[in-house]
């Protein structure tokens, strides 16, 4: 009887030791941080012209060390080419081009050139901006001079087939001189929800579109826009790349908006911000362009006259902070574009027929790298990915 208990007792102390020791035992290691990727050595990004001077469609590289950017080359020679964009595989170029009612340019990237595919009506006057679908199976152009907005499908060989939809804007605004009628400025697709989004000047919309991309369709949507305060003139947006947000710079209100998104598509005003240090002058000042940084943290906004870019924080909620004012940007900046990785911002100056590079720090402010070539009328910039 005692053997047996003894036994048994002998046993629980076992079995508390085992536990014990597996209680003890060191917790497995967290895994380690990713190590961030090391920059490219270089970056090409193409440059779209306009103006007399403009020599057509250029290409650049940049040192992913030090911001020097190499002399353009003339990767296509166009008229009018004021705006670009690059299919998803960067295997082609899109851009506008000259005709009498107005017309988009398709190009294959070969090399360091572009070879002419095709052209296509863009059923309206003057078109000015562009894109390209996630899928790279439809181009959306916007035709400022007679205020409409074309759909054209992009054939497997990336050239383009005729328009499959367009729809004319109707309606004006209170600057008599700018905004008798609708000028479609801008036209971007959501990152999440597939709708197409156009910012017209001339009567203070931003329409919002379905789009059916296997018909090549758009349809408006309701609500059919979103607006700015009369008479501010919207012109370019950017979204955030979590779809919940819009910010877009008005060309004559010199403001920054910012929009939730709603479920709907619908866009609701959440705040609005001055793009010019308080006290400056705004005669003969505008905005132009306008980009989130790829992470979703800043956001910035180019003023022509004043020749500076505003730099904002975005919050959680998708509210802004001012961080920056990088002054002495080349004169009149157009347009400019940011690198995939969110490392460098290209400037153009439109005036000033220069490109000038900025490092991005990590707090999304510029540092001036002093890098600078001649690029005679510079008005857009596309990164190659």
């Amino acid at each position: 009887m005692n053997t047996t208990r003894l036994l048994l007792a002998a046993l629980a102390a076992a079995l508390v030791g085992c536990q014990t020791a597996d209680t003890t035992a060191p917790a497995p290691k967290a895994a380690a941080k990713a190590a961030p990727k090391p920059a490219p050595a270089q970056y090409v990004f193409y440059v779209g012209t306009s103006g007399a001077k403009a020599p057509g469609i250029l290409r650049c590289v940049l040192d992913g060390k030090t911001g020097k950017i190499s002399v353009p080359t003339v990767a296509a020679e166009a008229k009018s080419a004021s705006y670009v964009a690059l299919s998803p595989d960067a295997k082609f170029l899109y851009a506008t081009a000259e005709a009498a009612e107005g017309a988009v340019a398709a190009y294959a990237v070969e090399g360091d050139k572009l070879r002419l595919l095709n052209t296509e009506a863009s059923k309206g006057k003057g078109p000015t901006h562009l894109v390209v679908d996630a899928a790279g199976r439809n181009l959306v152009v916007v035709n400022y001079g007679s205020g409409s907005t074309t759909a054209l499908p992009i054939k497997a060989d990336g050239s383009f087939a005729p328009a499959t939809s367009s729809i004319q804007h109707v309606g004006s605004g209170p600057n008599a001189g700018r905004q008798a009628g609708p000028h479609a400025h801008g036209v971007y697709f959501h990152p999440k929800n597939g709708r197409a989004y156009v910012a017209d000047l001339g009567t203070d919309d931003i329409f919002i579109y379905r789009f059916d991309a296997e018909k090549g369709l758009l349809t408006p949507n309701k609500p059919k826009s979103g607006r700015v305060t009369a008479g501010e003139g919207p012109r370019h947006l950017a979204f955030h790349p979590s779809g919940k947000f819009a910010y877009v710079n008005t060309e004559m209100g010199l403001n920054v908006v910012a929009f939730a998104v709603a479920g709907n598509g619908g866009l609701n005003e959440i705040q609005s911000l001055p793009t010019l240090p308080a006290g400056a002058d705004k005669k003969g000042v505008s905005t132009a362009e306008i980009f989130v940084r790829a992470n979703g943290k800043t956001l910035y906004v180019s003023n022509r006259g004043h020749d500076s870019i505003a730099v904002y924080a975005i919050a959680l909620d998708g509210k802004l902070t001012l961080l920056q004012h990088m002054l002495g940007t080349p004169a009149t900046p157009r347009g400019f574009g940011l690198s995939a990785d969110g490392r460098w911002l290209v400037c153009a100056g439109q005036k000033s027929g220069t490109l000038n590079a900025y490092r991005i720090g990590q707090d999304g402010k510029l540092t001036d790298t002093k890098q600078s070539v001649e690029a005679a009328g510079s008005a857009a910039i596309v990164f190659v990915p």
